[in-house]
């Protein structure tokens, strides 16, 4: 499937990049956004696709320099190829304070490492051109060191794992009902608990969101279909919630 454009207005791109996954790997979406003359990439992925994805981002961005790379969290889906990206480019890599000290085991050279940048807990605000996108907490959604990325000028929020739908063929959810066994077995194993899912709706109902876009799967396009989606996490019991204490016991011999 090609990129595809997901808003254009006076500069301004947020483009989703084709899949270039399959095998064995879990199906990862990569985001650009472009302002101007500079653009990020989210979570750029791993060593198989750097190579197709690095060329595509480049050219999406038209001339443009690539100034981030947001890495939301820790997985190797996200930031194995971390390296790659800064040894080829002048960015800068962001990821939570928590994880600083972990991606270098991914072979960062020592060249790079001062531009592997911490986010902290609360997040922050990050230049873009003439723009700001908000970096977002979404601690334990699911990993302890957790963002999402608010950009108020398209109202796309994209969300990382959280959204994330599995073994789907679709990019945009149609039928919300029909859509929802694709994620929930996902959410209830991955997100760490309600309390963390609940925190984090409080905060993305305050927002103007006309596209939340998860890093796995369909996105979910317009307001009401985006009202679904909060609605469906607010009732869900994830993590610890379903587990319980069942799940710490000693195994037995089989």
């Amino acid at each position: 499937m090609p990129s595809e454009t997901l808003f254009e207005r006076d500069g301004h791109r947020n483009v989703l990049l084709e899949d270039f996954g399959g095998g064995a790997a879990v199906q990862s979406n990569q985001h650009v956004i472009i302002d101007g003359d500079e653009g990020m990439i989210l979570d750029p992925g791993g060593h198989k696709i750097y190579g197709k994805v690095l060329a595509e981002t480049h050219v999406q961005l038209r001339g443009a320099q690539l100034r981030h790379l947001f890495l939301s969290h820790q997985d190797p889906d996200i930031v194995a190829a971390a390296n790659g990206w800064l040894m080829t480019t002048d960015a800068e890599a962001w990821i939570s304070k928590l994880w600083v000290r972990f991606v270098p085991h991914f072979g960062l050279d020592r060249l790079v490492v001062e531009r592997l940048r911490p986010i902290p807990d609360e997040g922050m605000i990050l230049p873009l051109g003439a723009s700001e996108l908000w970096i977002l907490p979404a601690h334990f959604l699911h990993s302890c060191g957790n963002f999402h990325v608010y950009d108020p000028i398209s109202k796309i929020l994209y969300t990382g794992d959280l959204g994330a739908s599995l073994d789907r063929d679709y990019r945009v959810v149609r039928d919300f009902d029909a859509h929802v066994p694709a994620m929930e077995g996902f959410h209830r194993r991955y997100m760490a608990s309600n309390a963390a899912l609940r925190a984090w709706l409080r905060m993305a109902r305050e927002l103007d969101v006309e596209i939340v876009a998860p890093q796995h799967g369909a996105s979910f396009v317009g307001k009401e279909m985006v009202a679904r989606f909060f609605e469906w996490l607010e009732t869900l019991e994830v993590g610890i919630d379903v587990m319980g204490a069942q799940g710490y016991r000693i195994p037995r011999r089989t």
